[in-house]
């Protein structure tokens, strides 16, 4: 398996082994691992092993496995020849040297809709804030820290036909941030920070006019009345779609491996049953290359126009 390191192609892993070695929580958390860098999984099946147990495990069936490997091999291409902006992940809003305003985000839905988009032949570029993930593959990836660094990356990457605004913004910053770091003494009282609001990085791409890209997608989390909040927003972001969720704390969704989804357009919406993030991101690129391919909302490349 270490020869699998030095390549740059799809890679596709059949997995068989012991029921117990399967759901062994260490073999759950490196499968997750294994997702995370791209690697397509099949299987394994359930079903009676060599061992006389019962359970999954068992290598998915030859003609399961020459199915998906003809299916990665000749793959579609839907957006080939397309260009794409995600952004991914929270920012990062220095308090003082040391200490910073942030979020739960985690960067996962983000960059899966990244590597989605580039697997459907899109070349992507994904403007991420600061997470422990792999960098998808096949996306050029552009770091930041704060929400001025990541307006300025979006814009640089212009123009682009789609642009993908999953990150998990900050909405202000602290005006004056320390150079030094704030000490804390036993006579001092707390230290009162002066916010100031942050770019709108959604609405001011969606608010562009000439190098605006024809299809502009805007993330909403919200705690209460997510669809509701979510048709306003989009109407005052002016973007196209509104992908909205519910990231209360009982949902365990920000932060967590799964999602679950609205699908604001200007014609209506769609409510997605909870799924892994992967598979939101796998829905959502299947939906936006339908969109590209109409071309009476694409009349041409935006990017390869300019």
């Amino acid at each position: 398996s270490t020869i699998l390191l030095a390549t740059d192609k799809p890679v596709l892993v059949a997995p068989a082994m012991n029921v117990r070695m399967w759901l062994h929580p260490a073999t759950v958390a490196n499968m997750k691992v294994v997702a995370a860098h791209g690697v397509h999984i099949i299987g394994p099946e359930e079903g009676a092993m060599a061992c006389n147990e019962f359970g999954p495990g068992r290598l998915a069936e030859p003609p399961a496995i020459l199915a998906a490997i003809e299916a990665l091999l000749d793959a579609p291409k839907p957006l080939a020849g397309k260009q794409a902006l995600v952004t991914s992940g929270p920012t990062h809003e220095p308090i003082d040297p040391v200490r910073y305003i942030a979020n739960r985000s985690s960067g996962r839905q983000g960059h899966a809709i990244a590597a989605a988009l580039a697997r459907l032949g899109a070349e992507v570029v994904l403007v991420s804030g600061p997470v422990t993930l792999p960098d998808p593959p096949g996306v050029s990836v552009r770091r930041v820290e704060t929400a001025a660094q990541m307006l300025d990356e979006c814009r640089a990457a212009l123009p682009v036909d789609v642009a993908v605004f999953a990150a998990a913004v900050a909405d202000w910053r602290v005006a004056n941030a320390s150079r030094q770091k704030i000490k804390k003494t036993e006579a001092a009282s707390a230290p009162a920070l002066k916010l100031t609001a942050n770019p709108d990085i959604l609405a001011t791409i969606a608010r562009l006019g000439a190098e605006r890209p024809p299809l502009v997608i805007g993330f909403a989390a919200e705690t209460s009345d997510v669809v509701r909040n979510a048709l306003a927003k989009r109407v005052r972001k002016g973007c196209d779609w509104i992908v909205a969720n519910d990231v209360s704390e009982a949902t365990g969704i920000m932060g967590g491996e799964e999602n679950a989804v609205h699908v604001v357009t200007e014609t209506g919406t769609e409510t997605w049953p909870r799924l892994s993030k992967q598979e939101v991101a796998r829905r959502l690129a299947a939906r936006i290359a339908t969109a590209v391919q109409d071309e009476a909302h694409f009349p041409a490349s935006a990017a390869s126009a300019s």
